[in-house]
């Protein structure tokens, strides 16, 4: 018992030290349990780290305390055709290093993002021409009608051309094949705190940028981001005051967190929908005892899968209540949510098991799960949950849980036969879950996160109409269209969006959206 403590203590101290020694009233040290993989803002389509490197780096269009647009680094925008829209471009706003901003940024931003390399084809695969009108008006000319296209540039943050051009920082880094470049460890950003140190999995350090040309509505000096893992010495640094804000709370500490004298905890819905992927394309499996075929292709197999998880279960043992189970791959606050789509079919053992029986598999087999334990609340201890439940199949998981830094690469290249993701549209709206997610997978960014490569040409069809209707009940009609047809082909196995839980100390302010985003400049400490 006293080893334990005592190994316990060291791991709080060891945490704790990479936090440094900064006591001055405005340094703001926040937690997570994971870091941002990379501080290139192109190479990872991953919330984190859209928070942390937004924090630097700016798009076009930016968003409100409510989520609602709002001019960023463009002062408006309009379309000026059905295929054109045009952005004035803020003037005398400069990047980190001094230079000015310009036309010539956005052009090679949004050619960037769509490269070799960027996580971000899928924000911009419909873009026919991005061009300079003059130093300070750009338009961008669309394959089809648009008109949600500002909100789906609102996390494509502009970098410096000049700088990436003198760092050979051109091309992304590619998480998928561990290539880093300068960007990957600095940033020449126009947000409102700079880069300051970045040492990965250790400490990132950032500091107020004193020529903004925005207002920034906090009094830190200096942001202090530390990933601690092990969820118990993080929630012990923010009782003790070693940390100011901490992100997640475990489920389980939530009540400790509120109790503490100096500490409380924000919870709130969350757009996040968590759900299990499948390989559907390959003719043999990865990671799997059957030989020769794939009984993922098998609908039956992939119902029996869904059947036979308690996500109820689930909900109560493991999320502790803070999930709400879902059918859809898109949860409440997004766009084209129904709730009377959202019913899951029945948690049955004996109906999967007579499922996997007339497929072929009655016997069972083996497969690898691929899972993050750092990324999600409580991903591993789900991941452990959906195995236990499939053991009641006669389905073997070999689960491989491991951290996100390892994690993301690998199932981004679709080295996976079954895995965990989770997915917040980051338009709001659903159109980005069914082009991201659900669309056949193209070379252009189309279903670029749809990793199991679930394709169905009816869903394609009407991805594309949604992406250019306007009229709102027309669009509505083809999304539930669209979601009851992936529901049918049991494309994906949702499972809950779970909700948001922040550790606060009592000292601080700060604006928690839905998106789990943490934007710096709305943070403030006594």
């Amino acid at each position: 018992m006293k080893l334990k403590s005592l190994a316990w203590s060291m791991s709080l101290a060891c945490a704790l030290a990479a936090l440094g020694t900064n006591t001055f009233a405005q340094t703001i040290r926040v937690a997570n349990q994971g870091d941002a993989l990379s501080m290139d803002p192109h190479s990872l389509s991953e919330s984190l780290q859209f928070s942390l490197t937004g924090n630097v780096y700016e798009p076009l269009v930016g968003r409100n305390k409510d989520l609602s647009l709002a001019p960023a680094l463009a002062t408006s925008w309009k379309q000026t055709s059905p295929t054109v829209w045009r952005f004035e471009l803020r003037k005398g706003v400069q990047f980190h290093d001094g230079t000015p901003f310009t036309a010539d940024d956005v052009l090679f931003s949004f050619a960037r993002a769509a490269g070799e390399g960027s996580d971000m084809k899928s924000y911009v695969n419909d873009f026919k021409e991005v061009r300079k009108i003059n130093d300070f008006t750009v338009e961008i000319e669309t394959l089809q009608p648009f008109p949600i296209l500002p909100d789906v540039i609102s996390l494509v943050y502009m970098m410096s051309k000049k700088w990436c051009e003198a760092n050979q920082a051109v091309r992304p880094v590619d998480r998928r094949k561990g290539i880093e470049n300068a960007a990957s460890f600095r940033a020449n950003g126009t947000g409102p705190f700079r880069l300051r140190e970045r040492q990965p999995n250790v400490r990132t350090s950032f500091t107020r940028n004193g020529s903004y040309w925005g207002k920034i509505e906090s009094n830190a000096s200096d942001i202090i981001f530390t990933p601690i893992a092990n969820d118990a010495t993080r929630v012990a640094a923010l009782l003790s005051g070693e940390i100011d804000v901490m992100e997640p709370v475990p489920v389980q500490d939530i009540a400790r967190v509120n109790a503490g004298a100096n500490t409380r905890v924000a919870t709130g819905p969350e757009l996040r929908t968590i759900f299990l992927g499948m390989d559907q394309k390959r003719d043999e499996l990865l990671y799997s005892s059957v030989k020769g075929k794939n009984p993922f292709k098998d609908k039956r197999v992939r119902q029996a899968f869904y059947q036979a998880i308690d996500i109820e279960g689930i909900k109560t043992t493991v999320m502790r209540g803070a999930s709400s189970p879902t059918a859809l791959m898109v949860g409440p606050g997004i766009n084209g949510f129904l709730p009377e789509q959202n019913k899951r079919l029945p948690y049955d053992v004996d109906a999967a098991k007579k499922l996997m029986a007339d497929a072929g598999y009655g016997a069972g087999f083996e497969v690898a799960m691929n899972c993050p334990n750092d990324r999600y609340v409580n991903d591993a201890r789900i991941c452990q949950a959906v195995a236990a439940n499939l053991a009641k199949i006669n389905v073997k998981i070999n689960l491989q849980a491991e951290t996100k830094g390892t994690y993301f690469p690998k199932v981004l290249r679709r080295d996976t036969s079954f895995y965990l993701l989770g997915w917040t549209p980051s338009t709001y709206d659903a159109h980005n879950a069914l082009n991201a997610l659900m669309a056949c997978v193209d070379d252009k960014g189309a279903g670029q996160f749809n990793l199991g490569a679930y394709c169905n040409p009816k869903v394609d069809e009407l991805t594309k109409k949604i992406q250019s209707e306007t009229d709102k009940t027309k669009r509505n009609a083809m999304i539930k269209e669209a979601f009851d047809i992936h529901t049918a082909d049991i494309g994906h196995l949702p499972l809950h969006q779970q909700a948001l839980a922040w550790g606060i100390s009592k000292k601080v302010s700060l604006v928690q959206l839905a998106d789990n985003f943490m934007p710096f400049k709305w943070m403030s400490i006594k």
